[in-house]
């Protein structure tokens, strides 16, 4: 019996050593997003913040307008292809007509502690790239607006907000005064055939405006694009509760063309616009290419005015199933040959930078480049930049008077006394 615990205490005594020398599980440590300079207007600040969606909740792709006290909410949505978990925080900041910070306190302009974490996430499943995929519905019970006008929603890492991931553009509307735009077409003869004349009527309701060419600024914008905007400060005449905008020069816009598109719902089939597929350690896709149509007459194609829809033929959750695909884009131009160009759309909210830079290749006599994307449908076109920095917007396309065009009609008002203007009217315009 003595034998046998002594047994039972050397092998105890073993064990414990052994456990002793067992090494530590090493504490693998997660690099926190880098610290970004804020910048007033729509920026995704990392290359792994890809898919950002923000738009009015059941309104897909319109422009991110609430009212006031209203029940509306917009969801904003983006992949962060480092594929972890992190502690996303939001806030917002109001602005005014051109996004300058408007100067007022949180206090004055939100509604709760105007800070929240994003709750809502989801890891990619069975995609060749990895990524988290996170939403969220805003205003929330703890972060409401309580001003009309701009505001900037910013996403940042760990409730430090100077690890920015996102900045968004939004719009809070107190709908105060009406707006009746006509579409007609340019006074300029020359123009009759390529341009969109917009004429505007703006009712002041119950509000007593002064100064109309002082405290009233409108912004009218085609297709949600902040390279094709017009800005009016002066109304040509003012009658009773009435301001009348119908100036021969301004809101003459170019009508561009309808948008070329491409289908990636798939990566079993090729769609109509797709030359090859591969599948490896990545899936990449190349475009059949396209043709410089400058100075081709107008096709009536339909198109979604720029817009892009995280889609997936195969998979049942667009979301979390679609896989990221290398896209290469090609424009056959033997013309431009300078200069720069761009493929923009609403998935990278028509900015110009590296990542949808095209190359062009002497040799072939086209430009060329590849962006990463999610599958889904997308509106795309080509912008060019010639080396004074003149943008073209419509080289490749023209301008044509028949093309199907939205324009979003923004009224904003500065009351007496007051430093920042609110948002009183809104409106669309829809072309042909």
């Amino acid at each position: 019996m003595i034998r046998n615990f002594g047994i039972v205490l050397i092998l105890i005594h073993v064990g414990l050593g052994l456990m002793a020398q067992k090494p530590k599980k090493k504490r693998v440590s997660r690099e926190r997003s880098p610290q970004q300079e804020l910048l007033y207007d729509n920026t995704n600040y990392l290359a792994a913040i890809k898919s950002v969606q923000f738009f009015p909740v059941e309104q897909e792709n319109a422009l991110p307008v609430i009212e006031l006290h209203g029940d509306g909410q917009l969801m904003l949505a983006f992949d962060d292809l480092r594929a972890d978990v992190r502690n996303y925080y939001f806030s917002i900041e109001h602005c005014d007509a051109h996004w300058n910070p408007s100067k007022l306190s949180p206090l004055e302009y939100a509604e709760g502690f105007n800070e929240e974490r994003i709750r809502e996430y989801q890891p990619s499943v069975n995609t060749i790239l990895p990524y988290t995929h996170y939403r969220v519905d805003f205003p929330t019970s703890n972060i409401r607006p309580k001003l009309a006008g701009n505001y900037l929603l910013k996403v940042y890492e760990d409730a430090d907000k100077s690890r920015l991931i996102i900045s968004r553009r939004f719009y809070v509307l107190a709908p105060l005064m009406a707006i009746v735009p006509q579409l007609a077409p340019s006074v300029d003869v020359t123009k009759r055939s390529t341009n969109q004349k917009l004429n505007l009527k703006v009712n002041t309701g119950g509000l007593t405006v002064n100064n109309p060419y002082q405290d009233i600024k409108i912004l009218v914008m085609q297709n949600q694009r902040p390279d094709v905007q017009q800005w009016l400060t002066s109304p040509l005449f003012v009658g009773n509760n009435e301001l009348t905008y119908n100036d021969n020069k301004t809101l003459d816009f170019g009508g561009g063309n309808e948008f070329r598109y491409i289908d990636l719902r798939s990566l079993r089939l090729a769609s109509e616009r797709v030359a090859n597929i591969q599948l490896d350690s990545a899936v990449s896709v190349e475009l059949t290419p396209d043709k410089n149509y400058g100075e081709a007459s107008y096709a009536n194609v339909f198109d979604e005015n720029g817009s892009f829809f995280i889609r997936n033929q195969d998979k049942a959750d667009a979301d979390t199933e679609s896989d990221y695909v290398k896209v290469t884009f090609t424009l056959e131009d033997d013309a431009v040959t300078d200069g720069s160009v761009y493929v923009v759309g609403g998935f990278n909210g028509y900015v110009r930078d590296g990542s949808n830079e095209m190359v062009y290749h002497a040799q072939q006599q086209k430009w060329q480049c590849t962006i990463l994307l999610k599958q889904g449908l997308y509106d795309y076109e080509y912008v060019y930049v010639n080396p004074e920095g003149k943008v073209d917007p419509s080289f490749s396309n023209g301008n044509h008077f028949e093309t199907g065009n939205t324009y979003q009609i923004l009224v904003y008002n500065r009351r007496p006394g007051t430093t920042w203007d609110e948002l009183v009217g809104y409106a669309e315009e829809v072309s042909n």
